[in-house]
């Protein structure tokens, strides 16, 4: 008779310890998301955009908008090595853990982390081979200090999902079409995948930014987009099941047309919304997708507007328990977005060189002659002055963004 306590005894203990193991993930059941310890999760946080993926517009520029481009310009200035000092001293300082307890503090509990894949693969990023899960693991490290999620996305895929600056590539949506790339994403994330896990900050992976616009012929590509997401989905779930997989609809991740039934338990579907009217009918076709598949959804990027605006929009979104991550968290001398740094003193030389007509070696020769105040020296204070401004010292709170979002107020403390 002991013996068969003892024996009950000890399952309970195995059964108890297999639950607590399943608990330690963020988890979907149906519409909503849970922490580990089974409290109803409300996602509200910031994109840690321009960090490990350079956009030119939060550079001040327009036409030299892609990494790549914005590499090339600046390599024209000031020469290879001090270019690599640059990008070296930039991804070291433009995001760092005081930013991270900034936010926490704020009140956020997530961030989306968007990355170009060269950062994991020897493709050239900023102009040689860089591995940056370093970047990432630092940022992931943070977040589990300070008890935020994070949301891997990535905003720049092999060939390109979007062919447009915004994800660094050669001007097409390759991607949906090239099957070398096709397998070169699903393994990048599978990589991914495999590192993170056993990883209980990691809240899942956004397998593609803004696929599909409408610059091309969409409806071609748009059947080739979720059996891409089914491919990757599959190949993480051969060596993580545990973490949830987000995927977003097309034509820069508003249309959720190309979506049939959920194709995996832990799924939840993001959109994108920008410089609309913020009335419920604007997001009522989401929350209609959501209520049918019984799903979460995530309102992955919004943003770029006045704090009235945003106000109205971030109300309209919790009143539909809809998470979010508005884009971005920091920016330069700008308002439209929590966090806020100055322009260098003779900033906009360097961006007329970019921005200037450069297509040959004629007339790129002609460019340096007309403009003053691009010496390489020049160049290099105020490259480095770019990077001293944006430390998290040395920026300050948007407040009227900040207070639209619903974040503390909290000040910048030396």
């Amino acid at each position: 008779m002991k013996s068969k306590i003892w024996m009950i005894l000890i399952l309970i203990v195995i059964i108890s310890s297999c639950q607590k193991t399943e608990e330690r993930y963020v988890y979907v059941d149906g519409k909503n998301i849970y922490s580990p310890q089974g409290e109803l999760l409300q996602l509200k946080g910031v994109n840690l955009g321009n960090w490990l993926l350079p956009e030119g517009y939060m550079f001040k520029m327009r036409d030299c908008n892609s990494p790549n481009k914005i590499d090339q310009a600046i390599r024209e200035l000031i020469g290879n090595s001090a270019t690599t000092a640059f990008w070296d001293s930039f991804l070291e300082n433009y995001i760092t853990e005081a930013d991270i307890k900034w936010l926490s503090e704020s009140g956020a509990n997530i961030i989306r982390l968007p990355f170009d894949y060269r950062l994991l693969s020897h493709d050239d990023f900023l102009g040689r081979d860089i591995h940056g899960y370093k970047y990432m693991d630092r940022a992931v490290n943070w977040c589990e200090k300070y008890n935020i999620y994070v949301l891997f996305d990535m905003h720049g895929a092999p060939g390109g999902q979007t062919g447009d600056n915004i994800d660094n590539s050669d001007g097409y949506p390759w991607l949906l079409v090239d099957e070398g790339m096709k397998q070169q994403v699903t393994d990048i994330w599978r990589e991914i995948a495999e590192r993170y896990a056993n990883n209980s900050t990691v809240i899942g992976y956004n397998l593609l930014n803004e696929p599909i616009p409408q610059y091309f012929d969409k409806d071609s590509l748009k059947p080739f987009l979720e059996p891409l997401y089914k491919k990757i989905t599959n190949a993480i779930r051969e060596v993580d099941t545990n973490h949830i997989v987000f995927i977003g609809g097309a034509v820069w991740e508003t249309d959720f047309s190309v979506f049939s039934e959920p194709f995996d338990d832990k799924l939840a579907y993001t959109f994108h919304k920008y410089w609309m009217t913020p009335e419920q009918k604007e997001i009522q076709e989401y929350v209609d997708f959501r209520d049918k598949y019984d799903v979460p959804i995530l309102m992955g990027e919004s943003g770029e507007n006045e704090d009235e605006w945003i106000k109205d929009f971030r109300e309209l979104l919790d009143k539909n328990a809809i998470h979010w991550t508005f884009w971005p968290y920091k920016k330069m001398d700008n308002t439209r977005g929590p966090m806020n740094f100055p322009k260098p003193d003779g900033y906009d030389n360097f961006t007329k060189y970019a921005e200037s007509d450069r297509r040959s070696y004629k007339k790129l020769r002609a460019v340096k002659d007309s403009i003053e105040g691009i010496k390489p020296e020049e160049i290099k204070t105020i490259l480095n002055q770019f990077v001293e401004n944006s430390k998290f010292e040395n920026c300050y709170p948007n407040k009227g963004y900040c207070k639209a979002l619903g974040l503390n107020d909290i000040n910048i403390s030396n």
